[in-house]
């Protein structure tokens, strides 16, 4: 068992205030430490945690949180903000069931201010609070921290363009590490590169600044020779900072890993009379050669050898098995156009760049520009397949209506991590993507159980649909031993056991080898069920609905939300042909998924086969 001298005596932020300068070097080595173990064991956010530790402990060193409020965008950078306002007693239960969130969650701490998971938000919800702040004469700062993948996000600026003018103690805090999952794509990456080039005059200048606003009258001087320098710097160029140019006081580049430097940088910006931009350049991964070597793949890590760096190698999964399968397509139909919002190695569309580059499309962490720029491509003749987690497909709602569905555009979407996620909790769950795609005109949705039916639905999704089509799939692999057992009807449904009982299980996707498992557990008990299993969601078979219709029993199973799911839409379908036998809705009721295993998920809503097994018994 390690032992953490320093890091286990930190209780709040006020003990990170009191320890000597001297022992800050020491600290951030002990939080790395712990850092390594937890995450080795428990899997999470690795790279862009290591990446943040020297800044997060000079947040806590000047600012005095949560009167100071800082807001973490995305989140994933937000272990060493926990270990160091008291939770490093509970920090070995980080992504467990019952235990720490991966994420900032304000149900767990006060110092947690907003709810974080998606990114892009933490500028916009900074200055809500700042703004409050000020009308409420708060005189406490609000600090947003960002990095700059998250730049890519159009939510940034927006925010930027609305605040820079603002009058408030709102401080940014640009954490350049040049990525987001992989390397940053886009022009603004290229501007920050030519920022990034003079860090030394910046370093120099934040500490002049926090040496003048000590004396009196020196926070005067430092803003007159901001005013002068300025003035000079635009008779000179025809263009100044872009930050600068928005309103804000622009800071920058600092080096991102001296807690000296980062304190006087935090104190100079604490000086200025209106929002601040600070620019750190850190290095994502950092103390952990592994992660420095291949930040990418250590972004997001299951667990893994913290001596070799060597993680174990799973089943194949349904995101492995989409991305072998789409350069197949590929090959032989050069309309067929991959495209990702920052996330070409999760969705597995890594081979497709290396083979098709110029058919990659690589937008950065810009979900609503990924559908409308993938529906200019197909209205020009292309087929864009975008590849996207279904919780960030959330984000595109108004895209998918107007840009795609109203245009009737033959944009075909790979929704990834349908259904319960585990680990990820609330912000990551992919429940709702039913229930929003099945509110749409034009659409079809297809949810295969197996990788013959995913290579099945996503080759007539790209080469035989005209509409916006949605194909989803589960995080992990296939249940094959149980879904063999299915026998497909077309392209819409598939059928297990006896069409004459009474009883039918009806479900999709996941749930299916579930629901074989819990057929063949009441048929040993002498209670046969027909198992109902729908490919095609929307619009939902005809013939499907026809076979339910003389059942007296419905029992459907839904990993998803219940309101607007398939299960609520099959009910209204069966009650119009005049269904008189008894239905029953199992779904996720009106909630937000806490973090934990798929298992324990699947058992927590009743959706295991013990639990469907379980809830037939009790009807029949």
């Amino acid at each position: 068992m390690k032992t953490y001298p320093i890091l286990g005596r930190i209780q709040s932020p006020a003990d990170v205030k009191a320890l000597p300068e001297d022992a800050l070097p020491a600290l951030a080595a002990e939080i790395r430490e712990k850092l390594l173990e937890t995450v080795s064991n428990n899997g999470g956010h690795l790279a862009s945690n290591l990446g943040a530790v020297e800044l997060t402990i000079a947040l806590h060193r000047v600012f005095d949180s949560p009167r100071d409020q800082i807001v973490f965008d995305v989140g994933h950078q937000c272990y060493t903000h926990k270990l160091l306002t008291g939770r490093f007693a509970r920090f070995e239960t980080l992504r467990r069931a019952g235990g720490l969130s991966g994420f900032c969650r304000p149900n767990e701490s006060e110092h947690d201010i907003f709810y974080s998971g998606h990114s892009s938000t933490s500028v916009s919800a900074g200055l809500g609070l700042a703004t409050a702040k000020k009308l409420e004469h708060d005189e406490h700062y609000v600090i947003s921290v960002i990095g700059d993948g998250s730049f890519t996000g159009g939510m940034v600026y927006e925010a930027l363009n609305n605040g820079g003018r603002s009058g408030t103690k709102h401080i940014i805090i640009l954490n350049d590490n040049k990525m987001s999952i992989s390397e940053n794509v886009g022009s603004f990456a290229k501007y920050l590169a030519v920022i990034r080039s003079t860090p030394q005059y910046y370093t120099f200048k934040a500490s002049t600044e926090r040496t003048l606003s000590k004396i009196p009258f020196g926070t005067k001087i430092v803003h007159g020779l901001y005013d002068l320098k300025t003035q000079i710097k635009n008779k000179i160029y025809a263009q100044s900072n872009f930050f600068e140019d928005l309103g804000y006081r622009y800071m920058g580049p600092i080096d991102g890993h001296r807690i000296d430097i980062l304190c006087d940088a935090l104190q100079a910006a604490k000086s200025v009379n209106g929002p601040v931009l600070l620019h750190v350049i850190t290095e994502k991964g950092k103390g952990y050669a592994p992660s420095e070597s291949d930040p990418s793949t250590f972004h997001g890590v299951a667990k893994f050898d913290v001596s070799t760096g060597a993680g174990g190698k799973g089943a194949e999964s349904f995101s492995d098995c989409f991305g072998r399968l789409l350069c197949e397509l590929a090959e032989s139909d050069a309309r067929i156009c991959a495209v990702t919002a920052a996330m070409g190695l999760p969705t597995r569309l890594c081979a497709f760049a290396n083979a098709f580059p110029d058919r990659f499309f690589d937008v950065g962490i810009a979900e609503e520009h990924a559908v409308t720029f993938s529906a200019g491509l197909a209205k020009n003749g292309l087929v864009p397949v975008f590849a996207v987690y279904s919780t960030f497909l959330q984000r595109c709602y108004d895209q998918l209506v107007h840009d795609v569905a109203l245009q009737n555009a033959h944009v075909v979407f790979a929704v990834d991590r349908a259904g319960f996620v585990g680990a990820d909790g609330e912000t990551h769950q992919g429940l709702m993507d039913v229930s929003f795609l099945s509110s749409i005109p034009n659409f079809k949705i297809y949810s295969p159980y197996d990788f013959a039916l995913l290579s099945r639905d996503l080759s007539h999704a790209v080469q035989n649909e005209t509409c916006p089509v949605a194909v989803r799939y589960p995080r992990g692999a296939e249940q094959s031993e149980a879904t063999n057992k299915l026998v497909l009807q077309g392209l819409t449904h598939a059928l297990y056991g006896s069409e004459s009982a009474d009883t039918a299980i009806v479900t999709y996707g996941r749930l299916s080898a579930e629901a074989v498992e819990a057929a063949e557990l009441l048929h040993a008990e002498g209670k046969p069920v027909l198992v109902l299993v729908l490919n095609q969601i929307k619009p939902l078979p005809e013939e499907a609905i026809a076979l339910l219709q003389s059942k007296k029993h419905v029992f459907f199973f839904e990993e998803g939300l219940r309101a607007g799911g398939a299960g609520e839409k099959t009910a209204a379908a069966l009650l119009e042909q005049g269904f008189s036998g008894a239905f029953h809705l199992t779904a996720v009721n009106d909630c937000f998924v806490p973090q934990g295993t798929v298992q324990q998920q699947m058992e927590q809503f009743g959706l295991s086969a013990l639990c469907m097994a379980e809830k037939i018994r009790k009807e029949m």
